[in-house]
């Protein structure tokens, strides 16, 4: 059962990282390779907005902490398995498959911006350059600096096509909490 009025779950740094994070990871995605400095920027952007993330993970708010959401292997497979037979009751935060996507997305990103960064290191700018990063091999590096940035793109279509799966499946609108920070909790909550 769960409780009419919404209550916060998402604190406005999460939200505001959330968002944030779209708008530039997709900035630097569109503008690869025509608008370097401005590409370069929104990555830099990127990899600041992650190392906050994984710092708001440690000692944000309740529900933004990594030890309120993060699940084992065995309880995300119980989770599928009864989202799959339709027996999965709302929750408050994050579900187990959720936990898993912003673990795999925040890995993504950490990958995609220092093989960025390495990239940028060729060119001897940035943090890497003069370092041993800077002789890396740059054919290899653009291949997977593309192939993680693509890589990101899919698991966020997997990502809203898991948010539009459970918001159906709960009959809760979880773009909209993303925005309000409001969700309904479970009255055993």
């Amino acid at each position: 059962m769960r409780v009419i009025n919404p209550t916060v779950t998402w604190d406005p740094l999460v939200r505001l990282f959330h968002w944030s994070l779209v708008v530039f990871f997709f900035l630097a995605y569109i503008l690869e390779g025509d608008w370097l400095s401005l590409h370069t920027h929104a990555g830099y952007t990127v990899a600041l907005l992650v190392m906050f993330r994984l710092v708001w993970g440690a000692i944000g708010s309740k529900h933004a902490q990594f030890r309120d959401f993060v699940a084992s292997p065995h309880s995300v497979i119980s989770y599928l398995q009864q989202l799959a037979s339709g027996e999965t009751p709302p929750r408050r935060g994050h579900d187990p498959a959720g936990a898993v996507m912003i673990l795999a997305l925040l890995l993504c990103l950490t990958l995609v911006t220092l093989s960025g960064m390495s990239l940028y290191a060729l060119e001897g700018s940035g943090p890497l350059a003069g370092t041993s990063v800077s002789r890396w091999p740059g054919p290899l590096l653009e291949q997977v600096h593309g192939f993680l940035a693509d890589l990101t793109v899919v698991l966020v279509g997997l990502h809203v096509l898991g948010v539009l799966v459970i918001s159906w499946r709960h009959r809760e609108n979880l773009i909209k909490a993303m925005f309000t920070g409001g969700k309904p909790a479970a009255h055993d909550e």
